[in-house]
């Protein structure tokens, strides 16, 4: 992906081809997140292009890598609890 201050980027408004080309999805996928509210964008024209913001899809893809984090990290504690409890449970049980 170019940088947005490089003069060759795609620009301040990104397609949904564009968009669907850097998450590396199809454009109805691209289109579903959009619908959804998921990805916030924008309609211009009129016909009613959909355009998001390439600062709002970078911070899309922030919150998503944090989502995942946090989900890791959630699983992690909920099994490592669940290892645990069972582990007390069988040794209570042999007293």
């Amino acid at each position: 992906m170019n940088d947005s201050n490089d003069p060759g980027s795609l620009g301040r408004f990104l397609t949904l081809a564009d968009t669907a080309e850097i998450l590396n999805v199809s454009a109805s996928q691209a289109y579903a997140l959009v619908r959804s509210g998921e990805l916030p964008a924008i309609k211009v024209g009129g016909h009613g292009h959909w355009r998001i913001e390439r600062a709002v899809l970078e911070s899309y893809i922030e919150a998503k890598y944090e989502e995942t984090r946090r989900m890791g990290l959630w699983n992690q504690a909920e099994y490592a609890s669940l290892a645990e409890y069972s582990f007390d449970h069988n040794r209570t049980t042999r007293s």
